[in-house]
């Protein structure tokens, strides 16, 4: 099609639209109404479809691609529905791993403009719709829905799914969620629903009281997926491979992940008991799937910036980890790979501790402060100065890919260089 129509079309949406992305908790709404009127409206797509919803604060996004690629696999027709995009907007409406077309896009907007100027809905609102819309009006089997922020006010959170997953619940986006864990947890259990299975990744003991109360109140059966699966995983090599175990029992031995993150042994319990919850209302899914769907998940689903290779001599790897959880896993992960002198091209958005995230970066590291080009973006030389506070040294390029070449320029081929802090950094990176 004419790509000046589509482009017109996404200026449309991001010029005309509040976008949380790009400006922050303004453009958060903290209700559903917006969201129900566009889908009555469009005659209430979410109901036309099967689904599975998931949230959390780290893995909800991996999670929903390995269930996505798993039941791809097994044979079904599967939307997968995530946030924020990297490269293309198109990336965040998937069906069997292929993007959207980008007509679906233009002639979505075109068909809802006057609903958009009454009701006046954010973007991501506007593109869950889209997404709800697509998946009902291409007939998927079943679509794995992703949370965009929090959960229960969240716009996905107008889907009746047959079960829900809530990943690891960790500190982010305080501002709008809550300042302690219990609180941020409250958000995210507000997708459990009426009589409907609930499986949470991981126990932690400072929140599995809400989930089992919140489980309680809904009549919700409530399954802690480490509670039936265990992980021990082979020596770490590049690829990661585990033994899994059921009650005591091997279920699989060398399951292996596409998705290279030592974190990944946090999601694939939750992952597997969700397929296991699937099976259990009539979805054939073989241990053949599930194991084919985990080795190819990123080639099934296009998943991009999680612990992605994308250079070598030197090493370069780019992960979109961005609050204290996920940072912390990227520098163990780090810490724990072999290389001479470590390299890192950083970047954040100004909403966030980033004190308590620069403490946990090693000291031993140089430093390439830069920052993407969105109004969030924390400008890098004010980055520098409270990283050089807790005494990272380095300096100040703001352009996210002029920071990465002036880091291959320094570095040995036995060097390490890590692209991360923020999203939008990786959303930058020219080769991904």
């Amino acid at each position: 099609m004419d790509t000046t129509e589509y482009q017109a079309t996404l200026d449309y949406l991001y010029l005309h639209l509040p976008m949380y992305q790009r400006i922050g908790a303004v453009a958060y709404r903290e209700d559903l109404t917006n969201t129900i009127a566009l889908c009555n409206a469009l005659g209430n797509p979410q109901t036309k479809f099967k689904s599975v919803h998931v949230a959390g604060t780290n893995g909800k996004g991996s999670s929903s691609h390995m269930i996505a690629a798993v039941l791809q696999n097994a044979g079904y027709k599967t939307g997968l529905y995530t946030s924020p995009h990297l490269k293309e907007f198109t990336e965040r409406i998937k069906i069997d791993g292929q993007d959207v077309s980008h007509e679906f896009v233009v002639d979505f907007v075109k068909q809802i403009k006057g609903i958009i100027s009454t009701v006046q809905p954010s973007f991501f609102e506007t593109t869950v719709a889209m997404a709800f819309d697509y998946f009902a009006s291409q007939k998927v089997d079943v679509a794995v829905i992703e949370v965009g922020l929090g959960g229960r006010l969240d716009s996905t959170n107008v889907i009746t799914p047959l079960v829900s997953l809530i990943t690891n619940i960790g500190y982010d986006h305080m501002d709008l969620l809550g300042k302690t864990l219990p609180e941020i947890a409250s958000q995210k259990a507000g997708i459990i629903k009426p009589f409907i299975p609930v499986v949470i990744s991981e126990r932690q003991k400072e929140v599995e009281s809400v989930f089992i109360e919140k489980a309680k109140e809904e009549k919700s059966t409530i399954f802690f997926s480490t509670d039936f699966y265990q992980l021990k995983e082979k020596p770490r090599s590049e690829d990661r491979v585990y033994d899994v175990y059921r009650g005591g029992e091997l279920v699989f031995e060398n399951l292996e992940c596409q998705l290279k993150g030592f974190y990944q042994n946090r999601n694939i319990p939750g992952v597997l008991m969700t397929l296991d919850k699937l099976k259990e209302q009539g979805f054939s899914i073989s241990d053949e799937a599930i194991r084919t769907g985990l080795h190819q998940v990123v080639s099934l689903t296009g998943l991009k910036g999680r612990w992605q290779k994308i250079g070598d001599r030197p090493l370069v790897i780019c992960d979109t980890g961005h609050n204290a959880d996920g940072i912390r896993a990227v520098v163990e992960q780090l810490q724990a790979t072999p290389h001479e002198k470590l390299h890192v091209v950083l970047g954040t958005v100004n909403d966030k501790d980033i004190r308590g995230i620069l403490e946990l970066f090693p000291k031993e590291a140089f430093y390439y402060f830069c920052q993407a080009k969105i109004p969030r973006a924390l400008p890098a030389g004010e980055l520098a100065v409270q990283a050089m506070a807790v005494g990272l040294q380095g300096i100040v390029i703001g352009d996210v890919n002029e920071a990465i070449r002036s880091a291959k320029a320094n570095a040995s081929a036995e060097d390490l260089i890590f692209i991360g802090g923020s999203t939008f950094v990786v959303a930058e990176v020219d080769n991904l």
